[in-house]
């Protein structure tokens, strides 16, 4: 398998954090969307213990603004200014790492004085000016390869980062178009995009999703997150990343592909012995 060179995460603890290889397995999990600070408490506190039992990385992830909802009338968030505020005290209660989306170049630098990653949606994974100032923070960007980008393409991405001064690079593979409203994963990208010295994230709930497959939402198959990962997991891979939610039919924004809570732990279980297996 090829090695890549790890990756050192920001935290608020003094503990250094990396992802890549012959380094513990890195999560990425959360709500789509924030809702409320009681209910990202309550995941973060899940999962922080969850993954202090298995011997996981975990990142605190939710969107302070959805901006590419299918609907005008859709839940974004609660904006900019509410939604670091939360994830800052998400980051400093439960001592974990936080993670978010940008937009728009302007909101790099105030996201960047509370997230750990920056994560670059998969819809702007080409935009250049939104890529730079990203690269320019300092911080770790994630880049969610697009749905109309080949694997392989994502080297054009990771080059302007390179070119802005970022070493610190994570890719995520999160499907790609096959059709109308519908999503494809091909196992073989994991490893194309691990070619390019950057550890690679499978995000096995937005792959599983049906874009505008429920007429003004997106629909969704949880179902197939299990067996998704396994595969991605077999594949090798350096992290996950997973949308949760204690009652995901009640989710204000990417229900029907979240994972609901309870069902975390054994799944991951079950992926670290994949994981043990296969290195």
């Amino acid at each position: 398998m090829t090695q890549v060179t790890p990756v050192d995460i920001s935290n608020p603890g003094s503990k250094t954090l990396r992802a890549g290889s012959n380094q513990p397995l890195l999560l990425l999990a959360g709500p789509c969307a924030l809702e409320s600070e009681s209910l990202a408490r309550e995941i973060a506190d899940t999962m922080a213990g969850i993954c202090e039992r298995l011997g996981i990385t975990y990142v605190f992830k939710a969107s302070f603004d959805k901006a590419n909802r299918t609907s005008l009338d859709s839940y974004r968030g609660p904006g900019l200014k509410q939604g670091l505020e939360i994830l800052g005290r998400i980051r400093t209660e439960f001592n974990v790492p936080v993670v978010s989306d940008i937009h728009e170049p302007n909101q790099v630098a105030p996201a960047a004085e509370i997230l750990d990653i920056i994560q670059i949606p998969a819809f702007l994974c080409r935009q250049t000016d939104l890529l730079v100032a990203a690269a320019q923070s300092g911080k770790t960007v994630n880049i969610k390869k697009g749905q109309f980008v080949s694997p392989w393409d994502m080297k054009n991405a990771v080059s302007k980062l390179h070119q802005a001064g970022s070493n610190s690079i994570l890719l995520t593979e999160r499907g790609t178009s096959f059709g109308y409203n519908n999503l494809v994963v091909d196992m073989r990208g994991l490893m194309v995009m691990r070619s390019f010295n950057c550890p690679v994230i499978f995000d096995a709930t937005h792959s599983v999703q049906l874009p505008g497959g429920s007429g003004g939402t997106s629909g969704g198959q949880r179902e197939f997150v299990a067996p998704l990962s396994r595969a991605a997991m077999a594949a090798g891979i350096d992290g996950l990343f997973l949308e949760v939610h204690p009652d995901p039919d009640r989710a204000l924004c990417d229900g029907p592909n979240s994972l609901p809570l309870d069902q975390v732990e054994p799944l991951l279980t079950q992926l670290l012995a994949i994981r043990q297996a296969v290195t």
